[in-house]
């Protein structure tokens, strides 16, 4: 079968629009990093060793169920044959979840700059390919280096995920037109509560009764592969070098979406204006608020659902998951509820994405005060933080797709700029809990809270003075202009026009350049 042959055969069975395609990978895409990001959450609670404190600790604790139970004749004892236990503190513990995330913002700016250079396919791949491999590599980590090991494994874990982001952000300016900007972008990025889902409850269950933890990085890290395969042969960067798009959508594509960069070749990436940008920065300290408090939930929730409110292991991993039902659902209530609003012109792209990031900051900040308040009643804590992520699904129709609002030629850079600097919440976050809670109190943690409360309402207020869903000038000088006062000199030099039109033949899907 020849090549043309070929394009026409994919074209006939691959019937599904080629953008939900990419959005039903993405999800897994997804899914599958967060998998990978939040398993040590739930494994550490098993890696560690837990030694009876012999000290008076000052606060409140809660009472273990085990401890008060009537039943005196049974014995639970299980037997734990796996990998080797270790003995890390609360600091140690909180330095190890926060490593992921060195790495993470390590890559998030050169992974921006690649995706635009070189698509987002490879880019979001290739990364995911490396955090699965290493992912699987982890429990072998562990047994050579010890903490340490475990570190530098997680490190690079971090750096493999952290390209993900902006080149998804990317691909969506390249193939989501504004009116679906929203539902793709809750199905893709909400795609990270699949893995918040099924994570906890996975390793929970491979846990559960004595189960060796190492069983979670390797089942997590295969089924990271197995995507891979799936991705390198049905996703395309752009809808124009996609070999079985068929020709109505990719005219469809073409008139809809904004991205110049989808038709020509891009000029270099407008540093000295971008960092100039007011919208830019309210929005990466937006995303530093919001993570500031995600981040606390996926990866300090199941240390809190465990060591505080003494959930075994199973109950923490299904327990854990509740939340994260909940985002997942409500992110595509908030998305369908903004592209509605926006399409109706009901209230502007700028104001949805104002009222989209105050639900998922403000709220939650709320929620998550009132929960800790709750002390030791174990339905009234887990209620509110359901609730509290409930709202925080919000985010994914404001701060995680506003950079394809304010700039869809460099939705990869901004992207990467927002997301760096807001994954530094995760170096951050981690560490300063452990620190905060060294005897796992309600009042110790109660504090912590109070920490996650003023960096959620702070960052809002910022963003709903400043922020914009508004295309900024910068990012297409040609269609907007240079802004009346700039003195720092012109983006690109005048060349003459060598600029290809791509013309697609009737029944072949090649295209042909010809100089305009």
């Amino acid at each position: 079968m020849t090549l043309t042959g070929w394009r026409r055969f994919m074209n006939r069975i691959l019937f599904i629009p080629q953008r939900y395609v990419l959005g039903v990978l993405g999800l897994f895409a997804l899914g599958n990093s967060f998998t990978m990001r939040v398993c040590l959450s739930m494994t550490i609670t098993q890696m560690v060793v837990h030694k009876a404190s012999e000290a008076h600790i000052v606060g409140e604790t809660c009472p273990d169920p085990a401890d008060i139970s009537t039943d005196t004749t049974s014995n639970n004892t299980v037997v734990y044959n796996g990998h080797e236990r270790y003995d890390w503190d609360e600091a140690t513990q909180g330095l190890l979840l926060s490593a992921f995330y060195y790495g993470y913002v390590l890559t998030h700016l050169p992974g921006g700059l690649l995706a635009e250079r070189f698509g987002g396919k490879w880019t979001c791949g290739l990364g995911l390919l490396l955090t699965s491999v290493a992912t699987a590599l982890t429990p072998w980590a562990v047994r050579v280096g010890g903490a340490v090991g475990l570190f530098i494994i997680r490190v690079v874990e971090g750096m493999g995920e952290g390209p993900v982001t902006p080149a998804f952000v990317l691909l969506l300016a390249r193939w989501a037109p504004p009116t679906e900007r929203s539902r793709f972008g809750a199905m893709i990025f909400g795609g990270a509560q699949i893995g918040n889902i099924f994570g906890p409850i996975i390793s929970g269950y491979l846990m559960a009764d004595g189960g060796d933890w190492a069983n979670v990085f390797y089942v997590f890290g295969i089924l990271g592969i197995i995507w891979f395969i799936f991705w390198s042969f049905l996703c395309y960067s752009t809808p124009n070098c996609h070999p079985f798009i068929s020709d109505e959508e990719r005219n469809f594509l073409n008139a809809n979406v904004a991205a110049s960069g989808l038709h020509k070749k891009l000029d270099p990436v407008p540093f000295k204006a971008l960092l100039r940008s007011g919208p830019l920065w309210v929005l990466m300290l937006a995303a530093v608020g919001h993570d500031t408090g995600y981040f606390a939930m996926i990866t300090d929730l199941p240390k809190y659902f465990s060591d505080v409110l003494k959930f075994n292991i199973k109950e923490t991993g299904l327990i854990s998951a509740f939340p994260y039902i909940a985002m997942y659902i409500f992110s595509f209530v908030f998305a369908g509820l903004c592209d509605l609003c926006i399409r109706k012109k009901w209230h502007s792209i700028t104001t949805g994405r104002k009222i989209y990031t105050t639900l998922s900051a403000t709220i939650p900040a709320i929620l998550i005060i009132l929960a800790s308040y709750s002390g030791c009643d174990r339905l009234e804590a887990v209620t509110l933080f359901i609730v509290s992520m409930a709202f925080m699904a919000g985010f994914y129709s404001s701060v995680k797709i506003n950079a394809m609002d304010i700039a869809p030629n460099y939705a990869g850079t901004c992207s990467a700029f927002v997301n760096g600097l807001a994954a530094v919440a995760g170096i951050i976050t981690p560490y300063l809990i452990g620190l905060l809670t060294p005897d796992q109190t309600v009042q110790q943690w109660r504090y912590a809270f109070w920490f996650v409360f003023a960096t959620l309402v702070f960052t809002n207020l910022l963003y709903l003075i400043w922020g914009s869903g508004e295309q900024q000038w910068w990012d297409d000088v040609d269609k907007h202009g240079y802004p009346k006062g700039w003195k720092h000199g012109p983006f690109k030099k005048n060349q003459p026009n060598t600029e290809k039109k791509v013309v697609y033949p009737k029944h072949d899907h090649s295209p042909i350049a010809v100089d305009l």
